[in-house]
C-alpha cells in the first residue's frame, strides 16, 4: 500500500487514487468518484495549501499539521482542511475492488479478541456509520492493544485521540448521495460487504 496519507505537504498533496476511477463500480460509481475525489478531496488539499503558504506548517507532514492545529480555535480552518485531506486519502485506501470477505489472519485474530466474530465487527462499524448524526466518519482503530469501533464528526479524526486508525468509512453525503440518495444504510452495508479493504487494515495494524 502506498502510504500517501503521511507524505509532506507541498504544492502536490492530492494523492493519486490507488485504483482507476471506475474500479469500484457498481458499488461506487465513477461519477461519484469524479465528484468526491476530483472536487471535494481536491478542494480540501487546495485550501490547505493556501492556508499554510508562507508559514512553518508548510514543511510539516500532514499528520503533524493535524496535531499542531487540533483544538486551536484560530487554526480551525487549517485543521479541518488538513484532517479532511488525510481522512480522504485514508478512505480511498480503506476500499478496494473485490474487497470484503475474510480479513488476513493476524487482523482476524485481533478482531475476534475484541468483537468475537468478524461479522460482529462489521455490524459495529455499520452501527457507528448509520448512527452518526450528520457528516462524519466511522473507524476501526487500535486503542492501546485492543481494536474498537469509533465515529467522528465532520473533519475529526482518531489521530488526535491517541488511537491508530486501521480503516474508515466516509459518511459525508457526498460519499454516497449520487449513487444511493438518502439510503446511507445501503451504502454502508454494501461497502462493508464488497469493498472494505481488510488487507489495508492489517498493514496498518503492523506498522
Amino acid at each position: 500500500m502506498n502510504n500517501t496519507a503521511n507524505e509532506k505537504v507541498s504544492g502536490h498533496i492530492l494523492s493519486p487514487l490507488p485504483y482507476a476511477p471506475n474500479a469500484l463500480d457498481p458499488v461506487i460509481s465513477a461519477q461519484t468518484i469524479s465528484f468526491h475525489y476530483g472536487k471535494h478531496h481536491k478542494a480540501y488539499a487546495d485550501n490547505l495549501n493556501k492556508l499554510i503558504a508562507g508559514t512553518a506548517l508548510v514543511s510539516m507532514p500532514l499528520e503533524q499539521i493535524i496535531a499542531e492545529t487540533a483544538g486551536k480555535v484560530d487554526k480551525t480552518a487549517i485543521f479541518n482542511n488538513a484532517a479532511q485531506t488525510w481522512n480522504h486519502t485514508f478512505y480511498w485506501s480503506s476500499l478496494r475492488p473485490k474487497g470484503g470477505g475474510e480479513p488476513p489472519a493476524v487482523l482476524k485474530k485481533k478482531i475476534e479478541e475484541a468483537f468475537n466474530t468478524v461479522d460482529q465487527c462489521r455490524k459495529e462499524l455499520a452501527a457507528a456509520a448509520n448512527s452518526q448524526f450528520g457528516s462524519g466518519w466511522a473507524w476501526l482503530v487500535l486503542d492501546g492493544d485492543r481494536l474498537k469501533v469509533v465515529k467522528t464528526s465532520n473533519a475529526d479524526t482518531p489521530l488526535t485521540k491517541g488511537m491508530k486508525p486501521l480503516l474508515n468509512i466516509d459518511i459525508w453525503e457526498h460519499a454516497y448521495y449520487l449513487d444511493y440518495h438518502n439510503r446511507r444504510i445501503d451504502y454502508v452495508d454494501i461497502v462493508l460487504g464488497k469493498l472494505i479493504n481488510w488487507e489495508f487494515a492489517a498493514d496498518n495494524l503492523g506498522r
